[in-house]
């Protein structure tokens, strides 16, 4: 597995319609609510700018003209913005696959609901050093059944990955965070037309292979919060203060 020193491509997925925040979402795409006043693209852009991160893919979907007219080529944030417009939605993973010839190595998947001033470089670096294939953001959750969990061993590599397990029957707690660190040769795992979701169908199929999948955990000091419901979107609004590049 051929690895880049430098990452300096990533991908926010930005293409879901938002439907538990309606409706602040009816005309209006999730990833431009504000939070602090600063869109939540912003914030994310802006994030991933912090840690070397140049060229950004941003799919689209609902209300994709307003996130392509707010962020045009990404020059105003400081990076290059393309855009992959979806006919039909085509998932986490059908998604990036869509724009597979925008990376040549290793790159970042973020979730564009995802509000974080985690540190990415180190979860990069994680993912280098133990020469994953796929790194996941996990945090401890208090819903285990509502959320993506994983299970790892004593040296963080997944054992099993399950979206949204049957309540008691959870493999733990710790939840994906909604950001990645993948190598390009994990696209060869997704199908070249139609949908795929990571969580779904990615991630247990290579972690069956046996393929290094490793989860980089965060610390009660790390911030991350999904804003995808109104209680989530408020909360984000009542303390978010911006943290970048620490």
């Amino acid at each position: 597995m051929v690895m880049s020193g430098r990452v300096t491509k990533a991908m926010v997925l930005a293409a879901g319609e938002g439907t538990r925040l309606r409706p602040l979402t009816t005309d209006m795409p999730k990833v431009l609510l504000p939070v602090s006043g600063v869109p939540l693209l912003e914030h994310i852009v802006i994030w991933l700018k912090s840690h070397g991160i140049a060229e950004v893919a941003i799919n689209l979907y609902h209300q994709g003209k307003k996130i392509r007219d707010f962020v045009q080529d990404g020059s105003r944030l400081g990076v290059k913005i393309i855009y992959s417009p979806e006919e039909t939605m085509l998932g986490t993973a059908g998604g990036v696959k869509r724009v597979e010839h925008f990376f040549n190595g290793t790159f970042v998947v973020v979730y564009g609901d995802i509000l974080t001033d985690f540190d990415l470089s180190s979860m990069i670096s994680l993912h280098q050093q133990k020469k994953a294939i796929a790194t996941i953001v996990l945090l401890k959750v208090p819903n285990p059944s509502e959320v993506g969990i994983a299970e790892i061993d004593g040296d963080g590599k997944l054992v099993s990955f399950v979206e949204k397990p049957p309540p008691s029957s959870e493999p733990g707690n710790l939840a994906s965070g909604g950001v990645y660190v993948l190598e390009k040769e994990i696209l060869d795992y997704i199908p070249n037309q139609g949908f795929c979701d990571f969580a779904y169908d990615v991630f247990p199929k290579i972690i069956r292979f046996g393929l290094p999948v490793y989860g980089y955990c965060l610390t009660p000091e790390d911030h991350l919060l999904d804003i995808g419901t109104p209680e989530k979107y408020h909360q984000a609004n009542k303390g978010w203060k911006v943290r970048y590049g620490k």
